[in-house]
């Protein structure tokens, strides 16, 4: 595939986008209207499209945004399809989209491409997103978490490089401008693409929302991850370089085989790792963790700690209001933690954990920031934050 427009025939292909002319020049230097939002689309692990649906309608409700969910098991995503087009910028002022759970990533439905063919997709892409009158900070190549999926990725790694060149000639991308929109390059099949828009601030920093993270050689198990994602996702980089710096203190609940207390301590975070079971000897080789072989929803620190994480497989119902009650008294100062879901009616019962959470804060009197996220390296549970404001 050539890389350059001229040298690429256009042949015929379906567009889907509201009527606005390409740019001129003249126009990209001058502000242009928000263009309209057809659908909030939602990414999301295979098996969860009607959690993600659920939850996605009812902040659609919320925020009194009317549409209906269109989705397909195990497809991997969700699409909202507003009953009318508003300005994705009216719709971004209504609905957060970062506040998702069960969102990988998410963005404004702008533009859809259908019938592409398949000798030269470049050419109506560009034309496409021209159409759209929006200039963008980047492009994240993305596609659907499956087993299909994977061949679509494999042509968005050599197409995004020549539609990158393209839009950067056309002045519509302009990596040094970060206040402008991300455009979504969604490809749910061979001969579609779905055109999106978010901010950085509404959608992870991750094409698809999966990071890339390698397994450290000498963790013992590869839940390792899950919270090396977690403190990524869930907190910000501020909050990070607070929280997460040697001295300070840390207790892990049901820390066996010792994934989460090997993250702590290769921090620097020295760690009570709790648990009747055995640590791998590659835990205990940091030096920064005392195993003590306890019940973890008995036993309390001496003195108060920075953080409390929990791995524990229990019931959901049980492990939230013990977190929150040691926040509320103040044994942590922060706690990251799994709820284990069921198999179905997962959006439910992360509301009734909300709820028992809030409970006891607020009968403590505490105010507290709370943030719940379905991550990448979570199967099934949910990984969620909290501490006291």
């Amino acid at each position: 595939m050539s890389s350059s427009l001229d040298q690429i025939g256009v042949q015929a292909s379906r567009t889907i986008v509201h009527n606005r002319s390409a740019p001129t020049p003249s126009a990209m230097s001058s502000p242009t209207p928000s263009c309209p939002c057809l659908a909030l689309v939602v990414e999301c692990r295979s098996g969860f499209e009607a959690d993600a649906s659920q939850e996605l309608m009812h902040a659609a409700d919320s925020a009194r945004i009317t549409g209906h969910c269109d989705f397909q098991a195990h497809d991997g995503f969700v699409q909202l399809r507003l009953t009318d087009a508003l300005p994705h910028d009216q719709v971004r002022r209504r609905l957060d989209l970062s506040r998702l759970i069960f969102a990988r990533q998410a963005f404004h439905l702008v533009g859809e491409l259908h019938d592409l063919p398949g000798r030269d997709r470049l050419s109506p892409v560009v034309q496409g997103i021209l159409k759209l009158g929006e200039r963008i900070s980047c492009v994240l190549p993305e596609t659907p978490d499956t087993n299909p999926g994977k061949e679509q990725s494999a042509f968005l790694k050599r197409f995004i490089p020549l539609l990158e060149e393209a839009l950067a000639k056309a002045g519509v991308l302009r990596p040094d401008s970060l206040h402008l929109p991300r455009l979504h390059l969604f490809m749910p099949n061979p001969s579609s693409m779905l055109l999106g828009l978010s901010l950085a601030s509404e959608g992870s920093p991750w094409p698809m929302g999966i990071p890339r993270l390698r397994m450290p050689k000498d963790a013992p198990s590869r839940s390792t991850l899950k919270l090396a994602e977690a403190f990524q996702s869930l907190l910000t980089p501020e909050e990070q370089k607070a929280s997460l710096r040697p001295g300070l203190h840390a207790v892990d609940l049901g820390a066996a085989p010792g994934g989460w207390s090997w993250q702590l301590a290769s921090r620097g975070l020295r760690v009570t790792a709790i648990d009747n079971g055995p640590l791998a000897p590659s835990v205990m080789a940091t030096g920064l963790i005392e195993h003590l072989r306890a019940d973890g929803f008995a036993w309390r620190p001496k003195k108060p700690v920075e953080w409390m994480v929990c791995d524990m497989v229990e019931q959901p119902s049980r492990i939230a209001p013990m977190m929150a009650d040691w926040i509320a008294t103040g044994r942590c100062r922060r706690s990251l933690f799994n709820l284990k879901l069921p198999m179905k009616r997962r959006f439910d019962e992360v509301e009734r954990c909300r709820a028992l959470i809030d409970q006891r804060m607020r009968s403590a009197g505490q105010k507290y920031l709370m943030r719940i996220k379905h991550l990448y390296h979570d199967r099934e549970e949910v990984s969620c934050y909290l501490t006291r404001r």
